[in-house]
């Protein structure tokens, strides 16, 4: 590993200038000061803390129940969240913002800045979301003594077969982790079969939410709901001609229409018009009984609503936005579906889509398909909610378990 050490320190200076010109012309990249392990921690020299590392978005957004539980748990301990990217920073700062203690960027994987990085810092223990192996990070925690754990662990298929013809190499990469904690039985299998030794199933923390409580009344009672949920600009034509073709064959559809930015309500309000359906606004408190379609125009409400529904579309997913969290609606047992744009949630949505849970449009005319054979299907229908329930049964329970491991790494490195 010294050797690797060296080599990634000269390849890395060789084309740092490549990346400087990157970072000035198409201000792609952040945080280079820290990157370089110049932190200035702002804890104590004999303080406990409990790193977290999420390398971008999806993966911050995986930790987000797991750093507050830490916090509940272990009030101790001071918490320290790390990501690779921009958008992964950007995220963590509002999402941890008075629950961590600290939330910066991850070192570049050269002995220099990984060496200065841990010195400063000094973790207790370092958890490492999902995918990262940095082989120097690894090395820097074993020569200090710090746990360091894969959580909620997978390998792509791609990733595995390269992996694999580096076995050699991530053999000894995998000596210097205390313990990789696999989202699923094939990726499991995966790490063990690349010499992993310390690896257990967790499940996948993403599926650790809870059923907000919901009492509502939209005059529901009676109709089918479908909810467009999140949408953007471009998608709420889509799911209005959806259903307005749907109507004809179902006359007792209803659509909950839940736009990302409420500002955008007048503009949904033309939409509805130009289609000659009626509608009304959450915020006047408006029924189904009285509209085809109420518009969400209210904030912190969509979660919950999702439990009124019978099929959800997810916006964010016919436009570049990359998607928005399905499993609020699959967590109430909701078939649920989504334009081809998903890559914020791509883990997700594979998760969903092999249990029948929820599937992946490419064009309006499918998802137009797909509802049709929903509502007309009842046998169909009720598979994808049966599929519901059973995704979240295999995949519960990583929160309860990655505390646990924690609470037991740390006994054992206070001896």
């Amino acid at each position: 590993m010294n050797i690797y050490g060296f080599l990634t320190t000269i390849i890395f200076y060789a084309t740092l200038p490549f990346f400087y010109l990157e970072r000035v012309i198409h201000k792609k990249s952040f945080g280079w000061k820290e990157k370089f392990g110049n932190l200035k921690s702002p804890f104590s020299p004999d303080g406990k803390i409990i790193m977290l590392h999420g390398v971008s978005v999806g993966e911050v957004i995986a930790l987000e129940n797991l750093v507050k539980k830490l916090k509940e748990t272990f009030p101790k301990y001071k918490l320290v969240v790390t990501t690779g990217t921009k958008t992964g920073q950007d995220i963590a700062q509002k999402k941890f913002d008075g629950i961590a203690d600290l939330v910066t960027y991850f070192p570049f994987d050269i002995p220099s800045a990984v060496n200065k990085f841990l010195d400063e810092l000094k973790p207790s223990l370092v958890l490492i979301a999902e995918t990262e192996i940095w082989p120097n990070f690894a090395v820097g925690c074993k020569k200090r003594n710090i746990p360091i754990c894969i959580i909620n662990g997978r390998i792509s298929d791609s990733t595995y077969k390269t992996y694999k013809i580096a076995k050699p190499f991530f053999n000894e990469v995998f000596k210097n982790f205390t313990a990789v904690y696999a989202q699923s039985q094939e990726d499991l299998q995966k790490y063990i079969s690349l010499g992993m030794k310390n690896t257990e199933f967790m499940g996948n923390l993403k599926f650790d939410i809870k059923k907000k409580d919901a009492d509502i009344d939209l005059g529901q009672n009676g109709y089918k709901v479908l909810i467009g949920g999140s949408t953007h600009k471009g998608e709420d034509e889509i799911v209005l001609d959806c259903f307005k073709k749907l109507k004809s064959e179902f006359p007792n559809l209803k659509l909950l229409l839940a736009p990302r930015h409420p500002q955008r309500v007048p503009e949904i309000e033309q939409l509805i018009g130009q289609r000659e359906l009626s509608y009304g606004l959450r915020s006047k408190d408006e029924k189904f009984t009285d509209h085809d379609i109420i518009i969400l125009d209210t904030l912190g409400e969509l979660g919950k609503m999702y439990s009124i529904c019978d099929i959800a579309f997810i916006g964010g997913s016919f436009n570049k936005t990359g998607g928005h969290n399905p499993l609020e609606a699959v967590v109430y047992d909701k078939p649920t579906l989504s334009g081809p744009c998903i890559h914020n949630f791509k883990d997700i949505y594979s998760i969903l889509q092999k249990a029948g849970a929820a599937k992946v449009v490419s064009t309006p005319n499918e998802l137009f398909l797909t509802l049709n054979t929903l509502l007309s299907e009842e046998n169909c229908y009720n598979q994808a909610k049966a599929a519901c329930r059973q995704v979240f049964e295999e995949q519960g329970g990583a929160l309860n378990f990655v505390i646990t491991k924690v609470g037991e790494l740390l006994s054992i490195k206070a001896r």
